[in-house]
């Protein structure tokens, strides 16, 4: 069984939480970095640990979420071998995964419905890397 490791802000908590159920029916183990709450905090304190875990193997994907889906999706990237991609429609989130092979969903808390989440999380989920071109594009990507 595939793990997808799930992070947030304080923005994003509600969110996380909400999707949690579809990741679950979807297949999926979920390790949970955090927030556990509503309360402010700083992205970075969940993200970073998530881009480790992606980093180390101990997850496969990560969904991530603050309220823009910015902050937390730069951080993110800053990891070797992390690609997560901003996505507030289904097309963004099948493409994302199609075309650049991202691991990591972002999700803009502030900006997205429950239900178009779930639609995105599910396009996500359901696609996978094409390859041929898209790959020379993908190697491209870490700084050397």
């Amino acid at each position: 069984m595939k793990t997808v490791g799930m992070a947030s802000d304080h923005a994003g908590y509600e969110l996380k939480e909400a999707l949690k159920p579809l990741v679950a029916s979807l297949g999926y183990k979920i390790k949970d970095f955090g927030t556990d709450s509503t309360e402010s905090m700083d992205y970075p304190d969940t993200a970073h640990p998530l881009g480790y875990a992606i980093e180390n193997g101990e997850v496969d994907l990560g969904i991530a979420i603050c309220g823009s889906g910015n902050g937390i999706s730069m951080t993110l990237n800053k990891h070797q071998g992390v690609r997560a991609a901003l996505c507030w429609l289904p097309e963004l989130g099948a493409l994302a995964r199609q075309h650049n092979n991202a691991n990591v969903l972002s999700l803009p808390a502030r900006f997205i419905t429950l239900e178009t989440a779930r639609e995105v999380v599910k396009a996500f989920f359901a696609a996978s890397f094409e390859g041929g071109r898209h790959q020379r594009r993908v190697e491209k990507i870490p700084c050397k």
